[in-house]
């Protein structure tokens, strides 16, 4: 009987041993095991058994350390260091809190203004710091307190805040995004420049959600009242219109010299190229107008233009040498990295202690990443050598409703596994099965890669692991306290206010799942600056080429080879 059981046992596994083994893996991380270990030990575990079975060949574990040493040989990989400590530096410079007071005064006044403010913000510290916990934390130290001082209801607040600051996971540079392409296969400047607009796409809808709340209910979302604005001129008058006038002039004048003097016309190019020139422009006419005082800015657009445009100056300059190939991501990383010190410099905040914690912080997360890759890529490598791979490729291919099917299927799998595990995990697990599998139907993988990375958004937002939930509950008021400002006793902000918040953030970055996949052209258009190469431009090139002593013949005459098969 026993050695009947211990037969059926083994034929199980011999059958099923790639599902065993990632359902093993599903019960290692639930049970609370650190990633990277969980990872390499359920494939040394299994390798062995496959090894007894017959299933698994022992020679396959001597490409383990060819492996490790290409991993840790990943050029791609050092871009994630450099835009850490970017978005670290920046952040710890004080260009959130620069930020947030002065695009509140901005927008304070409309209904919904500071919400706005947030969004505004949490795209801009997305596209400048890349970090998640920078930018809730900030924002939830500095907006929520002004938020729920003049009535804002808590629950649009925190999700306000919380939705804002997952940005940083869809916006590049985004360290997912890094990830996403190494584990794709695919150029990381093509990934951002296919997120690019999903991402300010998804900031608006944020917004339109305020603006909405703000249509039906403008109790839960007021706006300042005229004392809380600060930024007046001597005469009491804001004068926004001057803010204006500068940015329709600086980007009048930018549009005008591209098309005029340059060969540059559309796409990303165009884009990048508009922006630098743009903001360039409106911060020499603000520096001149502070110089020499000529007094034809107010002090609300002085104010503007010089918390905004250093930190969309780098950015620009960043993301536009890799956009228009003159960069590679580690090295637009690199000097990213090198931008944001000057930046912190420039303005008196870079100190040894700054960045003391800024290197640490780099050095913290580079390793958590290389640990999580390293054990992923032993589990990988017992997967695929048990043809776990084919298994995941005839389950996912065979799927209703082709593409469409495969897509949506997917991305419910992919949501309901972010409830427990976090976007490194989804990423270094998950994606690399998911690959092939889209590929053999034809999908496009940064296409399909956008898609994932807007969905591995909701890991941050839903319970209950949700990280921009832990970080908005370590700074939102606890307990009652008293208003410094009103004098108001103020109620404490909950978790379940907190918890409740994201779940309209998160319906919108479900429904932008959906828009991506019904209208894939907002991520196909990185093809249309994809540099393509002629066929029959190459073959004249090498007809062109011509060495002595190897004769005529064949399809290439100068080169002397033989003629393809068929002609």
């Amino acid at each position: 009987m026993g050695d009947a059981h211990a037969a059926g046992v083994t034929d199980f596994l011999r059958a099923n041993m790639a599902p065993v083994m990632f359902g093993a893996l599903i019960v290692f991380l639930l049970l609370g095991y650190p990633v990277a270990f969980a990872l390499a030990a359920n494939g040394l575990f299994f390798a062995l058994i496959g090894i007894e079975l017959g299933l698994f060949q022992e020679n396959f574990l001597q490409a383990m350390p060819e492996r490790v040493y290409g991993t840790m040989n990943n050029d791609v990989l050092l871009a994630i260091p450099f835009f850490t400590f970017m978005g670290l530096v920046l952040e710890r410079s004080g260009m959130a809190e620069d930020l947030l007071d002065t695009i509140s005064q901005l927008f304070g006044p409309v209904r919904g203004g500071l919400a706005f403010a947030v969004v505004f913000v949490g795209a801009l510290l997305a596209a400048t710091t890349g970090v998640v916990a920078a930018s809730v934390i900030s924002m939830g130290l500095i907006s929520l307190p002004i938020m729920l001082r003049y009535g804002y209801d808590r629950r649009l607040a925190a999700g306000v805040i919380t939705a804002s600051g997952t940005l940083a996971q869809i916006i590049p540079p985004s360290l997912v995004l890094i990830v996403l392409a190494d584990q794709l296969g695919r150029p990381v400047g093509e990934m951002y420049e296919g997120a690019m607009i999903p991402g300010l796409a998804l900031a608006a809808l944020y917004a339109v959600y305020v603006l909405s709340v703000g249509l039906v209910a403008p109790n839960r979302v007021p706006g300042l009242p005229e004392e809380a604005l600060t930024l007046r001129d001597a005469d009491g008058k804001t004068r926004r219109t001057s803010l204006g006038v500068v940015m329709l002039l600086s980007f009048g004048t930018a549009y005008a010299f591209l098309k005029l003097y340059t060969n540059v016309t559309a796409g990303s190019d165009f884009a990048v190229m508009l922006m630098l020139i743009g903001i360039t422009i409106s911060l020499v006419i603000a520096g001149a107008n502070k110089l020499l005082r000529l007094n034809l800015l107010s002090h609300m657009a002085e104010r503007v233009i010089f918390s905004m445009v250093p930190p969309l100056a780098l950015v620009f300059l960043v993301l536009g040498t890799i956009f228009i190939g003159v960069a590679t991501p580690t090295e637009g990383g690199a000097m990213g990295a090198a931008g944001a010190v000057l930046l912190a410099f420039v303005r008196g905040r870079m100190t040894f202690q700054l960045l003391k914690q800024a290197t640490e912080s780099t050095a913290k997360l580079s390793a958590f990443v290389l640990f999580i890759l390293l054990g992923a890529r032993v589990f990988a490598l017992t997967f695929y050598g048990v043809n776990g791979h084919v298994w995941v490729e005839h389950l996912l291919v065979g799927l209703p409703g082709g593409t469409i099917g495969f897509l949506a299927i997917v991305n419910v799998i992919v949501f309901v596994l972010a409830f427990f595990l976090d976007f490194f995990e989804l990423a270094f697990i998950v994606v690399p099965l998911l690959a092939p599998a889209a590929e053999k139907l034809g999908i496009d993988l940064i296409w399909f890669g956008v898609i994932l990375a807007m969905n591995m958004q909701t890991s941050f937002m839903t319970a209950p692991f949700g990280f921009a939930l832990f970080f908005l509950r370590s700074v939102a008021p606890r307990t009652a306290y008293v208003d410094k400002i009103t004098g108001k006793r103020m109620e404490p902000v909950t978790t379940g206010q907190i918890y409740w918040g994201a779940v309209p953030f998160i319906g919108i970055q479900c429904l932008m799942v959906v828009l991506l996949i019904l209208f894939p052209q907002m991520v196909m258009h990185y093809k249309g600056s994809v540099k393509q190469l002629d066929q029959q431009e190459i073959n004249k090139q090498l007809d062109s080429i011509s060495i002595p002593g190897l004769g005529d013949g064949g399809a290439f005459p100068g080169l002397g080879l033989p003629p393809a098969p068929g002609q």
